[in-house]
C-alpha cells in the first residue's frame, strides 16, 4: 500500500455482527495506514489504523456473537448492561484516579451541564422520533466540550442518530447510526457492537409500546474516525488473545466455528444476570 499521508477510508458491509466485525478487521489489517499511538511503549510497533465505516443490515440476525472477541461472554453480557442499564454509573468519579471519567449510560441516559440531569433517550429520542418518525434531529451526544479534552479518558462514542423509515409494507423502520471519534478495533468494537444493536432493540421495543404498533430493528451503521489494532496487540503470537489468535482463527476454521449464537450464550448471560442481582 502507498503511503501518500492520508488515512484510508474503508467500508465494509454484511448481514451479522459477526460477519461485519470480523471482516472490518481483515479489511483494516490489509489496507490500514501504519502510524504511532499515544499509548505506545516505546519498542511497541505502529498501530494499524483507518477509518471504518460499518454497516450491519440485520443486526438481530443470527449468529449474532463472534467467538474470538477478547473478553468472556460473561464480560459482554456485563457491558450490555452497563450500556443499557447503568449498572456501573456509580463508579463514575472524576476526582477520584481509581474511578471511572464516564460510562455511556451516564452520557445518554444522565447527561449532566450547568447542574441539570437531561435523559436524551426517554425525554427526547423516543417521544421526538415517536411523533415525527422521519426527522433528522433525533440524536443523543456524549461530548461535554468543556471536560472532555482535559480527562484521560474521553468518550470514544460521540453520538448516535435514529430515523425510521417505513418498509414497502408500511412498517416502521428504526435506523440507527453511531459516531466514534476512536476504536481499538480488535479489543473494543465487537462488544460495542454488541451492546449499541441491543440499544437499538430497546428503543424499537420502547418506540412499539408508546405508538403501539410494531417497530422493526433495521440496519446499524457505525462509523469510527480511527479504528486502529494496537502494534502491542499482534506483536506476540504466543498470547491467546492476540490478534494474530484471530487470524488463526480465520484461517483455519469455517465461519460457523468462529461465530455463537445468542441462544448458546443465553445461560451464560441469565448466570450473570443472577450474580449481579446479588451484588
Amino acid at each position: 500500500m502507498v503511503n501518500n499521508g492520508n488515512i484510508p477510508v474503508i467500508m465494509v458491509k454484511g448481514k451479522t455482527l459477526a460477519e461485519v466485525w470480523e471482516r472490518s478487521l481483515i479489511k483494516l489489517w490489509e489496507g490500514g495506514i501504519e502510524i504511532k499511538t499515544e499509548y505506545d511503549n516505546p519498542k511497541d510497533p505502529p498501530s494499524k489504523d483507518c477509518t471504518m465505516i460499518m454497516v450491519v443490515e440485520d443486526p438481530m440476525a443470527e449468529p449474532r456473537i463472534h467467538r474470538a472477541f477478547p473478553g468472556g461472554l460473561e464480560d459482554l453480557e456485563i457491558y450490555r448492561q452497563e450500556v443499557l442499564y447503568g449498572i456501573h454509573d456509580s463508579w463514575v468519579d472524576l476526582a477520584s484516579p481509581t474511578k471511572w471519567d464516564y460510562t455511556y449510560h451516564e452520557r445518554l441516559f444522565h447527561y449532566e451541564v450547568n447542574e441539570k440531569v437531561i435523559d436524551q433517550i426517554n425525554s427526547y429520542l423516543i417521544p421526538r422520533i415517536s411523533g415525527t418518525p422521519y426527522s433528522r434531529r433525533v440524536q443523543a451526544v456524549t461530548w461535554k466540550t468543556w471536560l472532555d479534552p482535559q480527562v484521560n479518558d474521553p468518550p470514544c462514542l460521540q453520538r448516535i442518530w435514529i430515523r425510521m423509515p417505513r418498509d414497502g409494507n408500511g412498517n416502521l423502520v428504526l435506523n440507527l447510526h453511531s459516531y466514534w471519534r476512536s476504536r481499538d478495533a480488535f479489543k473494543a468494537a465487537f462488544m460495542n457492537l454488541f451492546a449499541i444493536s441491543e440499544l437499538q432493540k430497546m428503543l424499537a421495543e420502547k418506540i412499539s409500546e408508546r405508538l403501539r404498533k410494531e417497530v422493526i430493528p433495521g440496519q446499524m451503521v457505525d462509523i469510527s474516525d480511527s479504528y486502529h489494532i494496537y502494534g502491542k496487540d499482534f506483536q506476540n503470537p504466543e498470547l491467546p488473545q492476540s490478534f494474530q489468535g484471530f487470524l488463526k482463527m480465520y484461517r483455519e476454521r469455517d465461519f460457523n466455528e468462529r461465530v455463537w449464537t445468542t441462544g448458546f450464550a443465553e445461560p451464560f448471560f441469565e448466570e450473570v444476570r443472577q450474580k449481579l442481582k446479588k451484588e
